[in-house]
């Protein structure tokens, strides 16, 4: 498969593996990077630089081309995660969710290329003005953090027919089907999270990864009752879609009065370390009901490259 991003990079597979703080570290980005596709190490908002550079030097040892996801609206906070990532080189480098404006020209001045999230036309039309290499056309199935606005198809068919810039497709796709779709359809490859949650390379705990793959498509919500909890910052018109638990059910709605419950939200910033998972929050897209076993990044990347056969198989039938 030859599109846009296969040939920026030299990937065999038109996949991105989505950076996802606390789950895509330096193990599961390699991973990735070393089946054909391009692996992305995720950094949160409170992301140490210490810990980007470490990451990026374990990524980069393997001589693959490789990705960080920095969160916009932290960097006033936090600017020396841009030193890191300059300091560390990496051939993407995803600016997303607030005014990441600034921040294109020095990423793009380092000859870095530069992606942004864009979850409605106007993001991506806005994107393009600024400069950014590469759109990631992110609908409301999706895993994590951005808009809950419009769902992927009809997202990215708006932003296809908006920009000139290549575009990527990020929400619900999780297996070949859902790769072939996207193709088909102009993007030149795919943003993809929830596929990778339960590989053996990412860093989250078996408990987790088991709680992943029993969790059905219906089994997600969005919504800012995690992020209410945990204090950490994000604006609200960027809410998450996680695995529903008891937490959520009992807060939903509830948000202002957990912001100002710290018992609550000493519970919930306990719950990640002792596999609470009625508690904590598990960031997953719809594409979770996918999810069958804890597999390797190398097993999943090989499932995507089935999509070429199924556009063959398309085009002959047409």
């Amino acid at each position: 498969m030859r599109t846009w991003l296969t040939e920026r990079f030299g990937l065999t597979v038109p996949v991105v593996g989505a950076p996802m703080a606390r789950a895509s570290g330096s193990e599961l980005a390699t991973a990735i990077s070393a089946a054909g596709a391009l692996g992305m190490i995720g950094v949160g908002g409170g992301t140490k630089p210490e810990w980007i550079r470490e990451q990026a030097a374990r990524v980069a040892a393997s001589g693959r081309p490789y990705g960080i996801g920095l969160m916009a609206w932290a960097l006033p906070r936090v600017p020396e995660q841009i030193d890191a990532v300059l300091d560390a080189h990496p051939a993407l480098v995803s600016v997303s969710f607030g005014d990441y404006s600034s921040t294109v020209d020095r990423l793009r001045d380092a000859g870095i290329t530069v992606a942004t999230q864009a979850g409605t036309v106007a993001d991506a039309r806005a994107a393009e003005d600024a400069g950014v290499d590469l759109i990631v056309a992110r609908g409301g199935e999706a895993g994590g953090h951005g808009r809950d606005a419009v769902a992927t198809l009809p997202l990215l068919q708006g932003i296809l027919d908006a920009v000139d810039t290549p575009v990527l497709a990020a929400g619900g796709i999780a297996t070949a089907r859902g790769l072939a779709a996207v193709l088909a359809a102009g993007a030149a490859g795919a943003w993809v999270g929830t596929a990778f949650l339960a590989c053996r390379e990412t860093a989250t705990s078996a408990a987790k990864k088991r709680r992943l793959v029993e969790t059905e498509e219906t089994g997600t919500a969005y919504s800012t009752t995690f992020d209410a909890a945990s204090g950490l910052g994000w604006p609200e018109e960027f809410g998450g879609r996680a695995v529903r638990n008891a937490f959520f059910d009992r807060w939903v709605g509830r948000e202002a009065e957990l912001a100002e419950d710290p018992g609550a939200r000493a519970e919930f910033a306990a719950a990640w370390d002792n596999d609470d998972l009625d508690t904590t929050s598990l960031y997953a897209g719809q594409g979770v009901g996918l999810l069958t076993s804890e597999r390797s990044a190398a097993e999943v990347v090989a499932d995507f490259a089935d999509a070429e056969r199924l556009l063959r198989e398309a085009a002959d039938r047409l």
